[in-house]
């Protein structure tokens, strides 16, 4: 049984959850628009109006929630008050490190630093048998590597076929047809951000109200149940908000500071990114938006010359990427150590 006070650690680890979703988008708008903006197709303020409405509508796309299944078995679920806690802890490890990342301008990946949070909280928790590794744990391991350069490999072709197919049009025309098409493909890769990062959010809620016996194991989200609806629709409100403050240090490392875009680039970039999403929303695995379009982009600077690409950025980006998943394990095992210190009879 769940004690009063434990209801208000559910009620806060919820408000917790949102404010991770808030954090998501903010931290992760960069993907979204850092081509659109650092090519001037759009200024940044509608930029992110735009990708913070493709965000919030994603899930009439994507309403089958399949991340946010994988999500919410990571971990075996204990039903009762010390689960809750290790929930809180997955949280706060998450938080911890997107906001040290976002002060360091660095774009690295929410998604991976939530399963880190879970994993280093279960582990504290009950040890390595808690955790789903191979079903749920090492597929999602396998995209870090695999996300960026199936995005590298989608943009380089999406970037080449266009060089062919648009090879007798002069620069200007050129120029001017993919600013249009940019607003599209921005589009494209927002519903792709907001279909894959906000089920992690409500995968984390469910695990959550598991625990706390509002539900049972076997729930499914879903439009015709209103208690999971208010969870997909606050998920999906929390991104966008996020989205819509934007997060103008990563948009410069993402848009700027890897390679020299044009429009054509942009939407290479962007297009390459939002397959490479929708393909892992299908597939039911949490993958990493920034992952994706870092390997966009660099795919498509690849089609002109490698020296354009700085490849020290790159590398800088590289090293939070490995670092995020024990970073924030790590502090989610000490936040869930020092609930057992506290309330050592949980």
């Amino acid at each position: 049984m769940i004690d009063p006070f434990t209801w208000y650690v559910v009620i806060a680890t919820i408000a917790i959850a949102l404010a991770f979703d808030v954090i998501n988008g903010f931290h992760d708008a960069a993907n979204s628009i850092a081509t659109v903006v650092s090519t001037r197709v759009l200024s940044p303020r509608i930029a992110v109006l735009w990708a913070a409405f493709f965000n919030f509508i994603a899930i009439l796309i994507f309403h089958k929630v399949q991340v946010a299944k994988t999500i919410s078995e990571i971990l075996d679920i204990h039903p009762g008050p010390a689960f809750v806690y290790v929930v809180l802890s997955g949280l706060i490890g998450a938080v911890v490190w997107d906001l040290l990342t976002w002060i360091w301008g660095l774009p690295t990946s929410s998604s991976h630093a939530l399963i880190g949070g879970l994993v280093g909280a279960g582990l504290a928790y009950k040890g390595i048998d808690i955790i789903k590794w191979k079903t749920k744990v090492l597929p999602t391991v396998a995209f870090i590597p695999l996300a960026p350069l199936i995005g590298l490999v989608i943009g380089f072709c999406i970037m080449m076929a266009i060089y062919w197919i648009f090879r007798r049009w002069r620069p200007y025309d050129i120029d001017h047809f993919f600013r249009k098409g940019q607003l599209v493909s921005a589009a494209l890769y927002s519903l792709g951000h907001g279909g894959n990062d906000a089920q992690k959010t409500m995968g984390v809620i469910v695990a959550l109200l598991i625990a706390a016996g509002v539900f049972n194991s076997d729930v499914q989200l879903s439009f015709k149940d209103w208690r999971t609806l208010s969870i997909i629709m606050a998920c999906q409100t929390a991104m966008a908000i996020g989205t819509a403050f934007g997060g103008w240090r990563i948009v410069k490392t993402m848009g700027m500071k890897i390679t020299k875009l044009k429009p054509v680039g942009g939407f290479c970039a962007e297009t390459g990114g939002a397959l490479t999403l929708f393909m892992a929303t299908h597939l039911g695995i949490p993958v990493s938006t920034t992952h994706t379009i870092t390997g966009s982009i660099i795919g498509v600077g690849a089609t002109t010359k490698l020296s354009g690409i700085k490849w020290g950025v790159a590398q800088r980006i590289v090293w939070a990427w490995i670092i995020t998943i024990p970073f924030s394990a790590l502090v989610a095992a000490l936040c869930f150590y020092l609930v057992r210190y506290l309330r050592p009879n949980i």
